[in-house]
């Protein structure tokens, strides 16, 4: 086959693709899409710029993208360089006043600031800007502290854990993301899962939850979590490709939902009970993830839907 021959038919494919995508396009347009960014592919300069720029992409489509990212690995890491050593109670972090201070450093300042630039980067030629967020700025997330019990091996007593400054959501105001998202400039928030208490203190949050909660508030009508496996598997290591509420929580009670999978199913089931309409559970490392599975018949992941 030529090479003008091949070209011409890959441009076929292309547009036969395209036209495909069409009633996917028509059905997000103007909605608001929450995407949880983490995992392997956020410490990889590629993988970072194509997901960039498909956030891009998908602003150019009429979508409202808004991104919350996490940043486990790289707090470890900046912890190990600050010399400032880590507590862990049942795999839990304690967030003491020192380590919360190089979380913040690293997911509102390094983490974040990238991600945004990398979008604005990419958007450059179209005008879409990435922004930079934590969930203290307007006020956008207010926390309250976590309590987490233990039970102790040899007495097999309960007892209270205190984690330090760990918080989970208690309100969330959306005023900030809806003002940028609806805004006449193409912007895409980037929001980092620092929140603040009551008080005024800063508190780290886990990112998946931020993500649930601030599509929540948002009525998004998909929240997709980027993670690091295909998405929910059965007891034979099959793909499940969507399960209802209810069978999200038959997954978890049977364990055929173990380990990190069960946190992110709770999420998910949080999340829609909060309004959103459906939420994906899908491989982040695969290229164009989040455009296979809004744009296509087959979608990439788990579907959890009411």
């Amino acid at each position: 086959m030529s090479d003008d021959t091949q070209g011409q038919g890959q441009g076929w494919a292309t547009a036969k693709t395209l036209a495909e995508a069409l009633p996917y396009i028509q059905t997000y347009d103007r909605s608001t899409v929450v995407i949880k960014y983490g995992g392997h592919a956020m410490g990889e300069d590629e993988a970072a710029k194509l997901f960039a720029a498909d956030a891009v992409l998908l602003k150019m489509l009429g979508v409202h993208p808004v991104v919350v990212h996490g940043g486990g690995p790289q707090i470890s890491a900046w912890l190990s360089k600050a010399g400032v050593k880590s507590t862990f109670i049942d795999g839990l972090r304690i967030t003491d006043e020192a380590t919360m201070e190089v979380a913040e450093m690293v997911l509102s300042g390094a983490i974040n600031k990238e991600i945004a630039n990398w979008i604005t980067q990419a958007g450059a030629e179209a005008d879409v800007r990435g922004v930079g967020l934590s969930g203290k700025d307007a006020r956008l997330i207010t926390v309250e502290k976590v309590t987490r019990t233990t039970k102790d091996p040899d007495s097999e007593v309960e007892r209270m854990v205190d984690l330090g400054f760990v918080g989970e959501p208690k309100k969330v105001d959306p005023k900030l993301i809806q003002a940028l998202i609806y805004a006449d400039e193409d912007y895409i928030p980037v929001v980092a899962p620092i929140g603040v208490s009551a008080t005024g203190e800063t508190y780290n949050i886990n990112a998946d939850t931020v993500a649930g909660a601030l599509a929540g508030a948002l009525g998004a009508k998909r929240m997709l979590l980027l993670t690091d496996v295909a998405g929910v598997l059965d007891a034979k290591g099959e793909l499940m490709r969507q399960l209802t509420v209810a069978e999200a929580r038959k997954a978890i009670t049977d364990g055929v939902a173990t380990g990190g999978m069960i946190p992110k199913l709770e999420t998910a089931i949080a999340a829609i009970e909060a309004g959103v309409e459906a939420v994906v559970i899908l491989d982040g490392r695969r290229p164009h993830a989040m455009l296979v599975e809004l744009f296509t018949e087959h979608g990439a992941g788990t579907l959890v839907c009411k």
